[in-house]
């Protein structure tokens, strides 16, 4: 590498990693060290047996050593530094022969790649002021370690050692004085392929006051989700009552899209079964009235990956509202506009798909629009939705910036919802974030609180996420199940198109609020259940009948499904043993000779009022078919969704049920397929499998 090679080298942005970029960074780092001992004059070899080296050689050494670089991308922008850093010692050693009245080539070549090092530090310094905080403040965040000047002290045994021994601390001062005080951090582990080590880095200790030089890291995944094990195989015998509410979310689904297509498998906590089941549109019976809003269709069938037991399934349809009919809404845009949402995949998305949105208002419908980054303001106060140019004009107005206040911006929001309040209409805050709130109230109790003070008001909340990296799953969950809404993950353009257009009766106008499900088992016909997915929408059994307890949402034409797992008494597949004493409740003798299975409840309120209603209906032979192939298409295809999603998950029943056979169940159930959505699910398996190694 020439005097010019540097020169230019020194004035360009790092390029973006990559596997060129990384193998011409590490050959030039080491050729520059094979120029230095070529033209070395003085003795390397010492007395002491050992060859000298200063404590960045020996901190660095087992690194490259051990290729924990490989495949990461910090060789692009720690190697070439470094490099010029390893010359520089070797010169100040006096292992490369001085010139005392001109530089030599090599301390050019160290003076070319400091000033690289120096303006690539002023970038990221600015970079974290326009942000209003440093990287790596945040809690879980190792992007990068940003020293200020302060006395180091060590702090634990292996800390100490790098300091003290071997006098590496009197080799290493000079070095870092030399280089206006700053000193580079070091990586402490990195796994391979590039996958980011929780322990990422740490400082390397040091008795004296100085800079640590910024050294760009990989940003640490801060996505949360919360955790939540699959439901376990219940005794009907002592338990023989399973209560749950109503889930429409379909955030999980797009969520796992995005990873598969990214070319890794879901995290298993993000993945909600009963949310990959209920993306999809089935074609469940509905209502003839709103009187009575629901519909259930009910099957049983064998289960296709568990010889001995069979599938109790539960596909549910809410009324379907004419749009003309549907009333007026009062919407307000919640934008997260900080820092972390300029990139493609969000706020640039958001605006298309708030854009896509208005399109599909009425004329006598309410738009607001609330920003925060750093503090809450008004973007656009309540403005009638036939003025769309001005409201598409203000959503074309935001820019990211500044930290997450989100907690001041929903205040906001609801404030503005409260002013345009419809009482005859639907007023919901719609509030699309990348996932974090990191300035005032952040904890989800404290945003619960928040969220459940105002829904009493009647102003129902919708979360949108965006973007990767940085999504709380765990939070807007929360918010959603808490501000009586709806949970959705915008990854594309097109699900921005399904969500709020396709879905926009579903989504916008609720038909029933705090919807449960409650299904008795009749112990003389089953013997275990297991219910799949709901796991965070378990309820007490006695939560059913008590109406002060918060449920699901259901929005007009909504579809629910709900499948149960169940072993028939007498079956090999039964995992409990008998019980010694007593047999637990006792069916109804009437019941049982009519051949019951179970016993299936419904309970909701309207949307306006605070009373339940309930709807009741027997599960019987009648709905039992021979075998899958019997059963609906919907009702197949609705059953590949779930055996994908507990493969996901990591649920032991499906550990040996192959992904390919859960190709062929959903490829012989697409049916009809409009939009395409159960073509895209069957590529979806397809690459599951090959991330999975086709196991």
């Amino acid at each position: 590498m020439t005097d010019l090679d540097l020169e230019k080298l020194a004035r360009r942005q790092p390029p973006a990693a990559r596997a060129s970029s990384r193998a011409a960074a590490l050959a030039a780092a080491m050729q520059a060290f094979d120029d230095a001992e070529k033209n070395a004059t003085a003795t390397k070899g010492s007395t002491a047996g050992g060859r000298r080296s200063s404590i960045f050689n020996r901190i660095w050494s087992p690194i490259m050593n051990r290729r924990l670089l490989a495949g990461s991308a910090l060789a692009t922008l720690l190697v070439v530094p470094v490099a010029g850093l390893v010359t520089y010692e070797l010169v100040r050693n006096g292992t490369v022969a001085l010139q005392t009245n001109h530089q030599t080539e090599t301390e050019r070549r160290a003076a070319a790649v400091k000033k690289l090092a120096e303006e690539r530090r002023k970038q990221q310094l600015e970079q974290a002021k326009q942000q209003d905080s440093f990287p790596g403040e945040a809690e879980g965040d190792v992007s990068y370690l940003i020293g200020k000047k302060r006395a180091v002290e060590p702090t634990t045994k292996q800390e100490t050692n790098l300091s003290t021994a071997d006098n590496r601390s009197a080799e290493a001062a000079p070095l870092a004085e030399s280089l206006n005080g700053e000193m580079a951090a070091v990586p402490q582990s990195l796994s391979v392929g590039g996958a980011v080590n929780p322990t990422l880095t740490r400082r390397v200790a040091q008795p004296t006051t100085m800079d640590s030089m910024i050294v760009p890291v990989p940003q640490a995944n801060r996505e949360r989700f919360a955790s939540a094990d699959p439901n376990p195989v219940k005794s009907v015998a002592t338990d023989p009552v399973s209560t749950f509410s109503a889930d429409i979310d379909t955030a999980s689904y797009s969520y796992m899209r995005s990873a598969l297509l990214g070319g890794s498998l879901p995290e298993p906590d993000s993945v909600r079964v009963e949310e990959l089941i209920n993306y999809f549109p089935y074609d469940w019976k509905g209502p003839d009235t709103v009187e009575k809003p629901f519909n259930a269709t009910v099957t049983v069938m064998p289960t296709p990956w568990n010889k001995g037991t069979e599938l109790l399934h539960i596909g549910i349809k809410g009324f379907e509202t004419v749009a003309a009919e549907q009333p007026s809404a009062n919407l307000v845009f919640l934008i997260d506009v900080s820092g972390s949402m300029d990139e493609a995949d969000k706020l640039p998305l958001l605006k298309s798909a708030f854009r896509l949105l208005v399109g599909k208002l009425k004329d006598t419908d309410t738009v607001s629009i609330v920003t925060y980054a750093g503090n809450a303001g008004v973007v656009l106060e309540p403005t009638a939705a036939k003025e769309r140019q001005k409201i598409l004009d203000a959503i074309d107005t935001l820019q990211p910036g500044g930290s997450t206040a989100g907690a001041e911006g929903i205040e906001t929001a609801y404030k503005l919802a409260q002013k345009a309040f419809k009482k005859d209409g639907v007023n919901r805050v719609m509030l699309a974030t990348d996932g974090d709130f990191n300035v005032g109230p952040a904890s989800n109790e404290e945003l619960e609180h928040i969220i459940e003070e105002r829904r009493k008001s009647g102003i129902f909340l919708s979360v949108l996420g965006f973007g990767r990296g940085n999504y709380n799953d765990g939070m807007m969950q929360a918010l959603a199940q808490n501000g009586n809404g709806t949970a959705a993950y915008i990854d594309t353009l097109a699900e921005a198109q399904k969500t709020l257009v396709e879905e926009a009766g579903s989504s916008l106008f609720p038909i029933a609020k705090d919807v449960k499900f409650q299904i008795e088992f009749n112990p003389d016909r089953i013997a275990e259940y297991r219910l799949i997915g709901y796991e965070t929408r378990i309820l007490n059994r006695e939560d059913f009948n008590n109406d002060k307890v918060d449920a699901g949402d259901i929005g007009s034409g909504h579809r629910v499904t709900a499948i149960y797992e169940v072993t028939p008494k007498g079956s090999p597949a039964v995992l409990n043993d008998p019980l010694r004493y007593g047999k637990g409740e006792t069916a109804d003798a009437a019941a049982s000779g009519a051949g019951e299975i179970a016993f299936l409840k419904m309970r909701w309120k309207k949307p306006d009022s605070d009373t339940s209603e309930l709807v009741t209906m027997p599960v019987t032979d009648s709905n039992v078919v021979p075998d899958l192939d019997a059963a609906l298409a919907d009702v197949r295809f609705s059953v590949a969704v779930a055996a994908f999603g507990q493969k996901l998950k990591g649920v032991p029943a499906l550990q040996d049920y192959a992904y390919g056979s859960i190709l062929g169940l959903a490829e012989a159930a697409k049916g009809n397929d409009p939009f395409g959505y159960r073509a895209e699910f069957v590529k979806l398996v397809r690459l599951a499998e090959g991330l999975a190694g086709g196991k």
